[in-house]
């Protein structure tokens, strides 16, 4: 193909989800309502382990980076989203749409690297618990933390820089909700096949890879608490893991099913479901999780709703 035809676009046309203007009229309310609740959520519970002493610990550190990915990853694409439903021209910018690119894939990369750090504290925790003060001490805690977000980041600039190299011709038409990668590797007038290539090395290191040490750490984790004699014992240290074993369901489950075979990759329609999924519905759930099956956190939510009835009372009187 020509040089003539291999253009760099100003911007993008994002199709979304819906061309009739009453449905996105709705969907406008419904993901505003949910936003709103992923983002209260998620900084309350980024405030309630920094504001109660009791939760300054690695799981609850590691947690609070969680909330921080969730609502950041939502904020990189909820916004835009819900502005393109009331406009009647839905264009991105092209700087606009790498950035997004950068920010969702990052903070998607930094998810999954982060709940393989967590299954690894909950291993020491259950497996090793004499022990667990002195293996999780903060110098450890923080840069498992930093090894998060620096490896995400790296590779997403990698896979953000590969992907917009690529010539887009005059295929300004994305259609997807947001900038995503398979949608926008799409759109290239070349072969693409070491653009798969990368993304399917970027799955096996930053999906796979993390994926196969939650499940090293569960096995070991399942098999010391069958080794547990009391029934109170063993539901105790389940207990211990429940939430991050849910989240860890949730993330991992869809990521793998969307990502790990680009060229067998699900419809467009269920890509669209899969990153409303990842955008608002998981960043919405991870606090209610944790909050509704964790007793620390839900014992501290009390403390915290005591002290402000007790501020209040004495302001009334």
């Amino acid at each position: 193909m020509g040089r003539a035809n291999e253009t760099w676009l100003s911007g993008f046309i994002l199709l979304g989800l819906s061309g009739d203007r009453d449905t996105q009229v709705s969907l406008f309310v419904l993901f505003l309502a949910m936003y709103m609740v992923t983002v209260l959520g998620n900084v309350l519970i980024v405030l309630l382990i920094r504001l109660d002493s009791r939760l300054h610990t690695p799981m609850y550190f590691f947690l609070s980076n969680l909330s921080l990915v969730d609502v950041s990853y939502a904020t990189s694409i909820v916004p835009q989203l819900l502005a393109h439903f009331l406009a009647e021209h839905k264009v991105i910018p092209f700087l606009s749409c790498a950035a997004q690119l950068f920010f969702s894939l990052a903070l998607g990369g930094i998810e999954f690297v982060l709940l393989a750090v967590m299954a690894y504290d909950r291993y020491v925790a259950v497996c090793d618990p004499l022990r667990y003060s002195a293996t999780m001490h903060a110098g450890l805690c923080t840069r498992l933390a930093i090894s998060s977000w620096v490896s995400g980041s790296i590779n997403s600039l990698m896979q953000t820089a590969i992907t917009f190299q690529l010539p887009m011709c005059t295929n300004k038409y994305i259609d997807h909700i947001s900038c995503e990668l398979l949608a926008v590797v799409r759109l290239a007038c070349v072969d693409t096949s070491s653009n798969e290539v990368a993304i399917m090395v970027s799955s096996i290191v930053l999906l796979m890879t993390p994926f196969f040490l939650v499940l090293l750490s569960y096995i070991r984790i399942i098999s010391t608490i069958l080794k547990i004699q009391s029934t109170e014992g063993r539901r105790k240290a389940f207990h211990t893991c429940a939430s991050h074993l849910t989240v860890v369901v949730l993330c991992y489950g869809m990521a793998i099913f969307t990502y790990i075979q680009p060229r067998s990759s699900p419809s467009v329609l269920q890509e669209k479901l899969i990153s409303l999924f990842y955008a608002i519905l998981t960043p919405m759930l991870n606090p209610m999780i944790y909050s509704l099956r964790n007793k620390e956190v839900k014992g501290a939510w009390q403390k915290l709703f005591g002290q402000l009835s007790g501020l209040t009372s004495k302001l009334s009187i």
